[in-house]
């Protein structure tokens, strides 16, 4: 019997597609034989879809899914629109999202390497696979995320565009504000923020920002020139950071002031302390 190597198996995966572990498997059978490996495997219909999987996924959907420990944001790409709609399809992006809520998983690949508990003969990438033999597209999990409950965090979900954008938001401060951090979240659609606040920018976006600003008010004297460019820098973080935009539910508050009116309500401090926006193809 030929032995097989590392090196093997990576080519048999190259060419398929297929789990490192049912690549294994499938060379011993065939002896080391690649070529016997593939076919058997086709025969077997987990490597039916090999063409498929080079193929470009432009389309998509975002799912979430949650439980008493965790929050769950998955994407889930397609070739074509058609194909996202499809129940099929839909069901896949629920049971990809119940399983990152479920198992917790600490990056995509683990998560793809790891046994699919409604089917523990297959890992989650073998699970994909058998969806695009039965879709006939190509489909692929391209991100995963957990937000982790706490007891004194509240989270709130939105989805937007029948899941072409998701969103959430994390507020600091008790766990009974959800309502209060889905509104943030909506807004969180539709103003498209960057970053949280002023302070978590990056001081290179940030000096970048202030060199453009200097570039539009050269010939001034240098104090009303500081002045401008300071300005052009507090208009970025007002048009980019979420807690400095304006509300668009009412645009006479900002973020902050919408949070600190319901923490001067509640008599305790409360923070937007995470978000996330995620639109598909992001």
């Amino acid at each position: 019997m030929a032995t097989v190597t590392p090196a093997m198996i990576k080519e048999l995966r190259d060419k398929t597609g297929v789990g490192m572990g049912k690549c294994k498997e499938a060379l011993e059978e065939a002896h080391g034989d690649i070529e016997l490996a593939i076919s058997n495997l086709r025969k077997s219909g987990i490597a039916s879809a090999v063409k498929k999987e080079g193929r470009e996924t432009k389309e998509g959907m975002i799912g979430t899914a949650e439980n008493d420990r965790v929050v769950a944001v998955v994407e889930v790409n397609a070739e074509t629109d058609f194909v996202v709609k499809n129940d099929r399809f839909k069901q896949f992006l629920n049971d990809i999202a119940q399983e990152v809520a479920k198992t917790n998983p600490s990056s995509l690949d683990a998560f793809l390497h790891q046994l699919y508990s409604k089917e523990p003969s297959l890992t989650i990438d073998q699970y994909r696979a058998t969806i695009v033999q039965t879709i006939g597209e190509n489909i692929q999990i391209k991100r995963i995320l957990t937000m982790q409950k706490n007891p004194e965090h509240s989270i709130g979900l939105y989805s937007h565009l029948g899941g072409k954008v998701v969103t959430a938001v994390e507020i600091t401060g008790s766990n009974q504000e959800e309502a209060l951090a889905k509104a943030i979240a909506m807004h969180t659609a539709a103003a498209s923020p960057e970053f949280l606040s002023p302070e978590k920018v990056p001081q290179a976006i940030i000096d970048n920002e202030r060199e453009i600003a200097k570039g539009q008010v050269q010939g001034k004297p240098a104090y009303v020139m500081d002045k401008i460019v300071e300005g052009k820098v507090n208009a970025y973080f007002d048009t980019n950071c979420l807690t400095r935009q304006k509300y668009i539910r009412d645009d006479s508050m900002t973020i902050t002031d919408l949070v600190n009116q319901k923490a001067k309500e509640l008599g305790k401090p409360l923070t937007v302390t995470n978000f996330i926006r995620w639109s598909v193809g992001q």
